[in-house]
């Protein structure tokens, strides 16, 4: 993975082997594979499990009030903030007819980098009628952080994935601010069908020293990011576009759109806001809404201290 991540071009002026540790040394690379199948009495369960420090899962648990069969996994992560040089690799399988729930123990924080970058590499496979929710917590970049993350779905056409990403545009009130004080952040998604065939392709790479995100057209003032993709069979998507309202709420400081993604793959939403709750809230809720529509049971509410 790291020489996937050095072949990309916009992080080629970052390849400085760090001072402290090297790339890759232990620690520092961190692995997490799961997959999901039912066992022999129709449950669904998380039968592969490894994992590599710092990334740590400790066990699948069944807590969701609505879905109580559904397993709920949090990533956690031993080493604290992402540093210079750290390389991540996250591998999720739901195999046929299973489904799962996965989020992030607490918001994932991007530390300065002088030398480096730090990357994440996401592989994510759904066979046939599988559903899996991904929702984790924000990415907060720091001043001079350099972050890529590279993500790659495999989904069966029966199968729905709702895929999270929700970005800060830095430490707002820490010290003077440092929103958009970030180096680079780049980030690809695409997916496919078993088959080879390609469904999509989205990727961004933002400079803030090059070009604002806070002008019209981009950030336009807002302060956080969410980037939600849902992939779900064409009768799903009709039904949650035509329900989900896309607007600007000035007032409020949040705004949210919704469009179709090519291939006939699904739907991906997009929610801008001055700050994280608002914006996880609606994520929240359009998860909901997928859900409810696929499995016919909305996401209950969130827990007080997330």
């Amino acid at each position: 993975m790291t020489s996937t991540f050095a072949a990309a071009r916009e992080m080629r002026p970052y390849l400085e082997e760090p001072k402290a540790m090297h790339v890759g040394a232990p620690g520092k690379k961190g692995y997490l594979y799961l997959g999901f199948e039912l066992d022999a009495d129709g449950k669904s369960i998380m039968r592969d499990w490894e994992r590599h420090a710092p990334l740590i899962v400790q066990q699948a648990l069944y807590f969701d009030e609505a879905m109580p069969e559904m397993p709920c996994v949090y990533i956690l992560s031993s080493g604290g903030p992402n540093v210079d040089g750290d390389r991540y690799e996250q591998r999720f399988v739901v195999r046929r007819d299973a489904y799962a729930h996965i989020s992030t123990g607490a918001a994932t924080k991007l530390a300065e980098m002088r030398h480096n970058f730090s990357g994440l590499t996401q592989r994510f496979t759904l066979e046939a009628g599988a559903y899996m929710e991904y929702l984790p917590e924000p990415t907060i970049p720091c001043r001079h952080t350099r972050f890529i993350a590279d993500t790659s779905i495999e989904i069966d056409r029966t199968a729905t994935l709702v895929y999270a990403e929700i970005y800060m545009s830095g430490r707002k009130y820490f010290g003077e601010g440092e929103t958009f004080r970030y180096d680079i952040l780049s980030v690809c998604t695409r997916a496919r069908r078993p088959d080879g065939e390609k469904l999509f392709r989205e990727k961004f790479i933002i400079r803030p020293a090059e070009a604002s995100p806070s002008t019209t057209g981009v950030m336009n003032g807002f302060d956080v990011f969410a980037n939600v993709v849902a992939l779900t069979p064409p009768e799903h998507a009709d039904a949650i576009y035509e329900s989900t309202e896309a607007f600007i709420d000035g007032d409020r400081s949040i705004a949210a759109g919704i469009s179709r993604l090519p291939n006939g793959c699904g739907l991906i939403y997009k929610v801008l806001g001055a700050e994280t709750q608002p914006v996880k809230r609606l994520v929240r809720e359009f998860c909901s809404a997928v859900r409810s529509q696929v499995k016919g049971r909305p996401l209950p509410e969130e827990f007080p201290w997330r």
